[in-house]
């Protein structure tokens, strides 16, 4: 429900907003359109007026190109998008910007950008079904089959799982030189929303004690990847040296949670060595103190296996039967499960409703490989068309299906050459393999599904920072603004509702946990990666130019609030209750409140 009314109230102050800028740019200071049009609607001589008008504001120092369009006349901005390199979006399926001002006339142009808000909106869901359904399950199989420890996999895989979403739309926004405002303004303000209005929701839903060595560690990590960004943008440029700083910085904190786990489990196990030993040596004495668990680092895990395992026998068949391969085929497809169809209420059978042809597309394309099970998700028909599927979403959704599309020697499609590998491999799978065993190879499939759902979790990303772009620029509004709306919201609405619904489970510190441990992973990887992308394609040095006032106002206000739950959180005895969850509420609405004024202007220097 509140998703609900925080879409509707964005969508309403965008179309608001846009109402009021695309009047004032129609009769603004735009090119006078010209009598005789040509048949693209602009002539030789307005044609050489927006490039005049081009070059004068460049050598005002803007240096988006695309944002430039606003201030043309209504008839000559589908010409400057189409003659403009800047806004060919290549990096997207779709080019919004010429759907925005070719596709519709002028004054349907609101009916486009609420179409646009209701493809973001997709978007976001087919993130997180991807990153939940399909790409968290088959990190955690992964990590199975390599024996990592809890401690390893939960800053490592459990980490990348949680923010997937939020890694690749910031890699995809800094991997492009005009979109690194989307990344920044998400990064910044997903921090603040989470350790503001996350870690206030938990406090108000489960008042607890947090652990101090872990929370203590987690916020300096934190504080110090906040401070480092805070220096790069202050200088403007980024070096390879800097970036690989990144990566080496989480390689540090992987590290430190692994020795603060080691030294953790050998003071209990001393501790319950000497606690035996006591016993041993007074006989009458058959107390045995309680182990202080307050600082550690391993929350309890939430497993529901025993209790499915034992709901699912009461429908097993008592007697034996073989199914077919076309029944196990369409029951892999169906993502609804009847039993809990029943049980759900009428709201949600219509949003599962509305969910299942992208699940399905999903369930098509993506294998998962769950070793809780006793046949490991084994489903020989599907998988079988997985290998067949999976290739093809791999080659048409990298780079927006650019090599996809590539003919070898002139003639021959790669997508083709895919397909037929991909049948190939197929019968060869389905006649080597039976319905009711896997085979020993069958983890591969794991590493083929993590592969496959990355693929779409970026393609997904790619075209959410295209469509933010494109807001940006219709609406005349910053990429930081954006980002730490829309972007950030998109992104960590669904990971606030979860870590709510933890701490009333009764697991508060491992919703903090969660909270502090997923966006270091976002800043520190999505920076690097994104940075390395950018300096693979581009130059050595990457510039980062700060959006104007908002980027500090972004960056001082997560400086602020991490230092105010260093103080303060040590200070009320690492207590969080309602009062503390209150004040992280207001300091969010407080920033907001900022962040829109500065937006708007009404807070300059």
């Amino acid at each position: 429900m509140t998703s609900r009314v925080v879409f509707i109230s964005v969508l309403l102050l965008l179309w608001c907003h846009s109402r009021h800028v695309l009047g004032s740019g129609d009769s603004g200071t735009g090119i006078v359109p010209s009598p005789d049009r040509s048949a693209d609607g602009a002539d030789l001589l307005s044609v050489g007026t927006m490039l005049g008008t081009h070059s004068a504001m460049l050598r005002q120092g803007n240096t988006d190109e695309c944002d430039i369009v606003m201030n043309l006349s209504a008839a000559d901005r589908c010409a400057f998008v189409k003659a403009t390199p800047d806004c060919s979006m290549e990096d997207s399926f779709i080019n919004y910007l010429k759907m925005a001002f070719c596709l519709l006339p002028p004054n349907l142009t609101p009916l486009t950008i609420t179409l646009c808000i209701i493809w973001l909106l997709i978007l976001f869901i087919v993130l997180g079904l991807t990153a939940s359904k399909f790409f968290c399950p088959n990190l955690s199989a992964i990590s199975s089959s390599l024996r990592l420890t809890h401690n390893v996999a939960g800053v490592t895989f459990l980490a990348l799982g949680n923010g997937a979403p939020d890694v690749f739309s910031a890699t995809v926004a800094f991997s492009r030189p005009h979109t690194a405002g989307l990344a920044i303004g998400a990064l910044f303000g997903a921090g603040i929303f989470v350790t503001t209005v996350v870690a206030g929701s938990v406090s108000l839903v489960k008042p607890f004690t947090v652990a101090s060595r872990p929370f203590l560690r987690d916020v300096i990590f934190y504080m110090a990847a906040v401070f480092w960004t805070f220096i790069i943008l202050y200088r403007g440029t980024i070096s390879l040296g800097e970036t690989l700083g990144y990566l080496g910085l989480y390689v540090v904190y992987v590290v430190t949670v692994i020795v603060s786990a080691y030294i953790y489990s050998q003071q209990k196990h001393s501790a319950t060595r000497s606690s035996v030993q006591s016993s041993t040596h007074a006989p009458g004495d058959t107390h045995v103190p309680e182990l202080q668990t307050s600082e550690s680092d391993q929350a309890p895990l939430l497993s529901n296996g025993s209790i499915q395992e034992g709901y699912d026998s009461e429908y097993r068949p008592l007697l034996p039967y073989c199914e077919s391969t076309s029944s196990i085929l369409l029951n892999s497809l169906n993502p609804v499960d009847c039993r809990t169809w029943r049980r759900k209420t009428w709201r949600w059978r219509t949003v599962k409703i509305l969910k299942m042809p992208l699940e399905v597309l999903l369930l098509l394309t993506v294998p998962v490989v769950d070793p809780d099970k006793e046949d490991r998700n084994w489903r020989r028909p599907l998988n079988c068309l997985h290998l067949v599927t999976a290739p093809l979403v791999c080659v048409l959704t990298f780079s927006s299906g650019e090599y996809g599309l590539y003919l070898i020697e002139g003639q021959f499609p790669v997508w083709a050459l895919t397909l037929l590998f991909g049948l190939f491999l197929s019968a060869i799978v389905f006649l080597t393999t039976s319905n009711d065993q896997p085979p020993a190879y069958h983890l591969v499939f794991s590493l083929l599904g993590f592969v496959v759902s990355a693929m779409w979790i970026s393609a997904a990303a790619s075209e959410v920072v295209s469509i933010l772009h494109m807001l940006g620029v219709v609406l005349s509004l910053s990429n930081n603004l954006l980002g730490l709306t829309l972007l950030a919201w998109g992104n960590s609405i669904g990971d606030c509702f979860s870590d709510i619904t933890i701490a009333r489970q009764g697991y508060p510190r491992m919703a903090l946990s969660a909270c502090f441990g997923g966006i270091i992973f976002n800043m520190l990887i999505g920076v690097g990666i994104g940075c390395l992308i950018q300096m693979f394609n581009n130059e050595p040095v990457v510039t980062l130019e700060p959006e104007g006032l908002l980027t500090w106002v972004l960056a001082g206000s997560l400086g602020l609030s991490l230092a105010f739950s260093f103080i303060l959180v040590p200070l009320r005895c690492f207590h969080l209750g309602r009062a503390y969850g209150i004040f992280l509420l207001l300091f969010y609405a407080v920033f907001l409140l900022v962040a829109l004024l500065t937006e708007f202007g009404f807070i300059h220097i």
